[in-house]
């Protein structure tokens, strides 16, 4: 009985496992660095993906019709977002980043949400303009037609007849005066209305209009 006691309270002979302890990755471990490098891929990778899926640039467009001689403000602008498929094509319209240059009229007309082309603005100083009255039968011009209004401006002959595939005389040109029929040509009934063309453009409308057999005119609204 005393052997067996002896051997219970003798602590050399019980073994307890030591518990592991955790070891801190250094600085030197690969697994580290691997780790650093793909979230610096990813990252990369990322802002190039958000950059590639928005290459759009903004610019100036007309928010309506523009006629040729009419002053262009960003009043008469709005802004978009377009692609174009490279710098050469973006050089040729306005960036909205900048403001539109001011004093600048058009040599010729643009459609509403057209791109303003840079080729089709001028500085005002270089632009002659003239006004050219036209006499208008009531059911040859649209009643909606007043001032500010863009149109297309057809010679028709006498016979009534219009050579097929000929164009207007005078295209997408600015109203600038449009009275009603009662305060235009009470006698003869025709509507007088007045646009505001480029002085070449005016000298080739009297050329044709000289060479016809006694033409009407007649005006389409652009809307």
């Amino acid at each position: 009985m005393a052997d067996v006691s002896n051997d219970l309270g003798n602590s050399t002979n019980s073994s307890v496992p030591l518990a592991p302890r955790l070891r801190r990755t250094g600085w030197r471990d690969p697994r580290l660095w691997l780790g650093v490098l793909l979230v610096t891929v990813s990252v990369v990778g990322g802002a190039r993906l958000l950059a590639a899926a928005d290459d759009t640039v903004r610019v100036w467009v007309a928010a309506g019709a523009l006629g040729a001689g009419s002053e262009v403000t960003e009043a008469d602008l709005s802004v978009r977002r377009v692609r174009f498929a490279d710098a050469e094509d973006l050089a040729r319209y306005y960036r909205a980043r900048d403001p539109f240059p001011a004093d600048r009229v058009l040599r010729r007309g643009v459609g509403a949400g057209e791109l303003v082309p840079r080729s089709a603005v001028v500085p005002s100083a270089q632009v002659d303009t003239l006004r050219v009255p036209l006499e208008v039968a009531p059911h040859q011009v649209p009643p909606s037609v007043t001032t500010g209004s863009v149109v297309d401006v057809y010679l028709v002959p006498a016979s009534g007849e219009r050579q097929r595939g000929s164009g207007p005389a005078l295209e997408e040109v600015v109203v600038v005066d449009a009275p009603p029929v009662e305060e235009s040509f009470a006698v003869s009934g025709a509507r007088q209305v007045v646009v505001t063309v480029p002085e070449e453009d005016a000298a080739t409308f009297q050329d044709v209009y000289g060479a016809l057999d006694d033409p009407s005119v007649r005006i389409l609204q652009r809307s």
